[in-house]
């Protein structure tokens, strides 16, 4: 699956993954304010054989299919409210 990868200039490490193919044409208008502008990071291919750093590249492959996006949020600190 290739995917492109942005970065949200609103909310601080949180990164969006989508098709190449379909863009942002998926991604719903509330994730959209959420996140503010986005800024294109990187291009890449994932696939079984390819290593994310902080997420399972099958379970981002699995919900970019499904849901059309994946949503990679800085990991939560130990002592960091609970938001949600």
């Amino acid at each position: 699956m290739q995917c492109l990868v942005y970065k949200s200039l609103k909310q601080q490490n949180y990164y969006l993954y989508v098709a190449s193919d379909e863009g942002l044409a998926r991604v719903p208008d509330g994730l959209h304010r959420l996140l503010g502008a986005l800024q294109p990071v990187i291009e890449l291919r994932l696939g079984a054989d390819r290593r994310l750093a902080q997420a399972d590249v099958s379970e981002v492959m699995r919900q970019i299919e499904d849901c059309g996006y994946y949503l990679q949020m800085p990991p939560q600190r130990r002592g960091d409210p609970v938001v949600g």
